[in-house]
């Protein structure tokens, strides 16, 4: 069998993967449809429903309280401008993506990656994978999710999360083991359980990490939510492709300096939160 067969082969069990979990396993992934469509949908009626002033005083105030005055007003006449090119709609529904499918992440990859900063075994373990997600081209992850749950917004989701754990499992691995080893034998001569070792010696010293890999999960999500536009997912990332397949370039720029001011509020809010709760557990 020469090499084209045996890609040919390769492809051919692949689709018969896919077509025999489309046949047996197809309420599974249906419910898993309406469920991911129905968590960003409750994120975004949650963040489009009210007045975009409240919403944009809101992110004003965040600013003040986690960042400073010159930053607040720059925050709200960032996303005031995002109102004024007719683009808020677009732009919550991104918000409501980004936050579900960092949300996602981090429910799986803090808890995973607090387990490998335990135990070296799973971490090696883990490693491969992580670079393995790190290293793809981030459009591949869509495909199967195309395959299993359609077009909409479930799928960009599954793909997004799929991105945004690796840097949230890495960074939590990584501050865990960053403990010193003196504060650990500390805390065993000193005869506290597990779990007071963990909370109250290995988790504080973990928090600049964690908080990193909270802030990398909510970048990478934004990435990978405008690549995701092209299956349909809404907000700004199917706005840009919308734009550039009809080759409206105004539109389209206007969509990516909406995403521009939207990220860098985001990064910068989270950014001053960690810095924040690292400076409250020392």
């Amino acid at each position: 069998m020469d090499h084209g067969q045996t890609i040919e082969v390769f492809d051919a069990r692949v689709d018969d993967v896919l077509n025999w979990l489309r046949d047996n396993a197809g309420f599974v992934f249906d419910n898993t449809r309406a469920a991911l469509d129905s968590f960003y949908g409750g994120i975004n009626w949650l963040l489009a429903t009210p007045n975009p002033y409240l919403v944009m005083a809101v992110f004003a105030g965040l600013g003040l309280w986690l960042v400073s005055w010159r930053f607040a007003v720059l925050a709200g006449a960032g996303l005031f401008f995002c109102s004024a090119m007719g683009l808020w709609p677009e732009t919550m529904s991104t918000l409501a993506l980004v936050i579900a499918s960092t949300a996602l992440g981090l429910v799986i990859g803090l808890p995973v990656g607090v387990w490998a900063g335990y135990h070296p075994k799973v971490d090696q373990l883990v490693e491969p994978l992580l670079d393995t997600l790190q290293t793809l081209p981030p459009y591949i992850y869509l495909l199967p999710a195309i395959a299993l749950l359609g077009y909409g917004p479930a799928t960009s989701l599954v793909a997004t999360v799929l991105v945004a754990i690796a840097p949230a499992l890495r960074l939590a691995s990584l501050g865990i083991r960053m403990t010193p080893n003196e504060y650990i034998e500390l805390g065993n001569a000193s005869g506290i359980s597990p779990l007071q070792m963990f909370f109250k010696i290995r988790l504080p010293f973990a928090v600049p990490s964690i908080m990193a890999g909270i802030n990398q999960s909510l970048m990478m999500a934004f990435g990978m939510v405008v690549i995701a536009g092209i299956v349909g997912s809404g907000g700004l990332g199917q706005a840009i492709y919308e734009a550039v397949r009809t080759l409206d370039i105004a539109k389209s720029i206007d969509a990516s300096i909406a995403i521009v001011i939207l990220t860098m509020v985001l990064d910068r809010l989270t950014q001053s939160a960690g810095q924040q709760k690292t400076g409250a557990t020392r």
